[in-house]
């Protein structure tokens, strides 16, 4: 099987990293070696063991072998030159000063050329095919070619040749049995490196995978920090401040607390969720977290998986809204008949001659709330059929005031109960009117039926703001009454289930749905110091453009 293209560099990255290794244990060598030949020709004088033939060239050859080794560090350094440049320059030099330091400490009777052995056998362990018996032929010439001038000079005599050969043959020897290394380190080091190529793909490839799961999840290790985030959780906790390395308790306090109360109360090996739940970093989304250890140690890293329990909702309640749908649909008609007569009944009765102003105020309250009658059938019957909203701009301040006045009179409600936070903030939102008409109604109407306690009048608290940690625009609507027990917070909102005794349980599902297909959220949240707060956030205004696309032109 050929080489794959990814595998090729690593083969060609592992040589590299394998020479230079080489190449800077040589360096060592080599100027330790200059070092130990200097210390002993000077502690021997005056008949130094080394160099004792031409003292004065044995310590200039010495100096420059010395510089011509820093210089070579250096190149090492720096990674240069190239590997067959590199290979040749090392072995002349090293051939060159320990022929010429054997030339002039008496020839190859004073034994330097097995210094020639280390270098011989790490440049051979570099070279390529023939390459390292041309190493070895280059460091037996010059002991050959110092042999002979030893001998020109009177250093030596004839009977140094036998040894010299010996020489050459070692020289080659080593040569010889560093190619066969050679290619196993070679073969060794590109395995390993095709490994750490391998193992570093699985890991950008597991990284990756877990980056796009649609599910959101993160790990905490034992000091409460994010060691791993994906961007689907890191959306859901918020982007800028959910990144690895954050400490948990500064990214969502809620989370770090349903964490430790799971560390407090899980089983030793065991992760035993626990049923809670917090809202996300964008308030639009109710998110469960659950845990699972990772490993046995104690403490262990925690994986937690984020859920989306909108998601899950939508599709539990497609059944019940189906239901609903073909409930709605076989009374609708029954419904509309009596409403549509006392309607009628209110206008012809508003007619009468003579009437009182009271009484005609009177009649159009019947009429207006036969009209919302109507209306809320209309919208439910298309909540049934999931029907695209006719979404409007509203300036919400207007809006809220002229809510206000209709909601007190029908109600009969006094407006000074009915308190308005926010109203100068110029805020829109884009939504159908009719439908924010029924949800803000449903809301105030539970909070005037339930926001009294001890005997004091309830009141309704409507707040116009914009949620702090993303700007989104909310309302919301808040009392002060008993509020809602914690077992009933994740039901509240479940068609038909309700504490009321003439409660229908269908309010706060209609107005939970009737959010949702205008791009909106309707949370609850128990309210400090005692009472509800139920928190309408409209849609983000990037996802304006699409909603209005559904809808009619913005007024």
């Amino acid at each position: 099987m050929s080489a794959t293209p990814e595998r090729l560099p690593a083969r060609e990255s592992a040589h590299t990293d394998l020479a230079w290794r080489i190449v800077g244990l040589t360096n060592l060598y080599r100027l330790l070696a200059v070092l130990m030949l200097l210390v002993v020709h000077l502690l021997t004088q005056p008949t130094p063991s080394f160099g004792s033939a031409a003292p004065q060239l044995f310590r200039l050859i010495l100096a420059i072998y010395f510089v011509l080794a820093v210089l070579l560090v250096l190149a090492g350094r720096r990674h240069w030159p190239g590997r067959r440049t590199l290979v040749l320059a090392h072995a002349i030099i090293d051939a060159g000063a320990i022929a010429t330091l054997m030339y002039a400490s008496g020839g190859v009777s004073s034994n330097l050329g097995i210094l020639l052995v280390i270098p011989v056998g790490s440049m051979a362990l570099l070279a390529l095919g023939r390459e390292a018996l041309i190493i070895a032929a280059i460091a037996a010439l010059a002991i050959l070619v110092q042999q002979i001038a030893s001998q020109m000079a009177g250093f030596s005599g004839a009977g140094d040749y036998p040894l010299a050969g010996v020489m050459g043959v070692i020289v080659f020897l080593v040569a010889a049995s560093a190619w066969p290394v050679a290619n196993r380190l070679r073969e060794s080091e590109a395995q390993v490196r095709q490994q750490e190529v391998d193992l570093a793909n699985m890991a950008q490839l597991s990284q990756y995978i877990v980056q796009r799961l649609r599910e959101s999840i993160l790990v905490v290790d034992p000091t409460d920090r994010i060691r791993l985030i994906n961007e689907s959780a890191a959306e859901m906790l918020g982007d800028t401040a959910a990144v690895p390395g954050a400490l948990l308790g500064e990214v969502s306090p809620r989370l770090l607390y349903l964490l430790t109360t799971w560390r407090t109360r899980a089983e030793p090996g065991k992760g035993e969720d626990i049923r809670a739940n917090f809202t996300a970093a964008d308030g639009a989304r109710i998110v469960e977290p659950h845990f699972a250890p990772l490993g046995a140690t104690e403490p262990a890293p925690v994986l937690i998986f984020l859920e989306d329990t909108g998601a899950l909702a939508a599709r539990v309640q497609q059944s019940k809204l189906a239901a609903l749908g073909r409930l709605t649909a076989s009374i609708a008609h029954e419904i509309r008949n009596p409403v549509g007569a006392m309607s009628h009944a209110a206008q012809l009765l508003g007619e009468t001659p003579g009437m009182g102003e009271g009484d005609k105020r009177l009649t159009e309250i019947m009429r207006s709330n036969g009209q919302r009658v109507s209306a809320i059938i209309d919208n439910v019957l298309r909540l049934s059929r999931r029907e695209a909203p006719r979404p409007e701009r509203i300036a919400l301040s207007p809006w809220c005031q002229r809510f206000r006045e209709e909601f007190c009179a029908t109600t009969q409600c006094e407006p000074a109960r009915f308190i308005i936070q926010g109203a100068g903030a110029e805020l829109e939102a884009v939504i159908d009117p009719s439908q924010l008409q029924q949800i803000m109604w449903n809301l105030c109407e539970n909070a005037l039926r339930h926001g009294g306690t001890g005997g004091s009048e309830a009141r309704v608290e409507l707040q116009l703001t914009r949620v702090a940690r993303h700007g989104r625009v909310c309302v919301e609507v808040a009392d002060r009454g008993a509020g809602v027990d914690s077992a009933d917070v994740e039901r509240i909102f479940e068609p038909f289930y309700t504490r009321g005794a003439n409660g229908t349980g269908l309010g706060l599902f209609l107005a939970r749905e009737l959010a949702e297909i205008n791009g909106a959220t309707l949370l609850y949240e128990a309210r400090k110091g005692g009472g509800s707060i139920f928190r309408l956030v409209f849609a983000d205004p990037s996802r304006w453009a699409s909603v209005m696309l559904a809808g009619q032109p913005v007024v």
